[in-house]
């Protein structure tokens, strides 16, 4: 069952990545187009800048994670004695070098993981979650992040991040295109089309830059979301005991509290949203609903 399921979504993150690469090259062609009278040209930056972003973030990503979030390095159990030994205990179960831990000062429960594998990776607790979990809650949620790192969803959420703001910024230099406007020559003048044509590009270049971020945001919650359900089940198979993350996800329903700070970037990266923003639809959550989550922990270890 739970292989099936790792399957699956293994399959469907592939989609989405084949989404995301399309979006880049539908606005690379407009880019080659506009400026370069060449498709090609277009898609090959839009490539590059997609890959110079992926590159910045991947080795940099837990020092820019935690920066953006205010995150706090423990430098040894001392600090936090509980939450050490926990991730250090779920990490040999897991058989993966102990990350590096972080505490956020912020009421509100929440954690995630982040890093480019399990060998650059760290886990993340707000205050919140560590004063409000017993034992056996904050074990179910750490192995839910643990799972996360082993499972190199860190790594999936890491690329996602970067190529959606890859997205962002082409999509920014086309809604700024009247800037660069290319003013036409004689023979344009005499040439009602060619004007018309550069008219409807330019309109299709601010459409793209509306709808561009927008379907990146869509993406990346597609893999958050995708992710979290195969998460929870891993983590409850690392403690052996599912009805300790069930009973943590029960307390972080109840708390309706958003984080005072969290970078919109990595809200994806959290068990649950910072923000406590449900959407009519649920099309715009970074998250599954939790009762949906519960529900399906329950009946995968009934």
């Amino acid at each position: 069952m739970i292989y099936e399921q790792i399957d699956r979504n293994k399959r469907k993150t592939y989609l989405i990545f084949f989404v995301f690469f399309l979006l880049l090259a539908a606005l690379g062609s407009f880019i080659g187009e506009y400026f370069f009278a060449n498709i090609y040209s277009g898609i090959v930056i839009a490539l590059i800048i997609a890959i110079v972003y992926t590159l910045i973030t991947y080795f940099q990503s837990t020092s820019i994670v935690m920066q953006m979030n205010g995150a706090k390095k423990l430098n040894s159990a001392k600090d936090a004695p509980d939450l050490w030994h926990i991730v250090e205990d779920l990490s040999m179960v897991a058989d993966i070098p102990l990350p590096e831990i972080y505490i956020i000062n912020d009421p509100s429960p929440n954690a995630f993981a982040t890093g480019r594998d399990p060998q650059h990776a760290a886990v993340a607790v707000t205050s919140g979650l560590y004063e409000m979990m017993n034992r056996e809650e904050l074990e179910g949620v750490l192995a839910h992040e643990i799972s996360h790192v082993k499972n190199y969803d860190i790594r999936v959420s890491t690329i996602s991040v970067a190529l959606s703001s890859a997205v962002i910024l082409i999509c920014s230099i086309i809604g700024n295109a009247y800037r660069w406007w290319i003013p036409m020559n004689d023979d344009d003048r005499d040439n009602n089309n060619s004007g018309a044509i550069r008219i409807v590009l330019w309109l299709v270049g601010l459409i793209f830059a509306i709808i561009g971020p927008l379907i990146a945001s869509l993406v990346q919650m597609a893999i958050s979301r995708n992710r979290e359900y195969l998460a929870d089940v891993s983590g409850a198979e690392l403690t052996r005991n599912p009805q300790g993350l069930i009973n943590a996800l029960e307390k972080l329903k109840e708390s309706t509290k958003p984080m005072q700070r969290v970078d919109d970037a990595s809200a994806a990266l959290y068990i649950d949203d910072p923000n406590k923003k449900k959407h009519f639809s649920g099309l715009f959550d970074t998250h599954p609903p939790l009762d949906d989550r519960i529900a399906a922990l329950k009946k995968t270890f009934e």
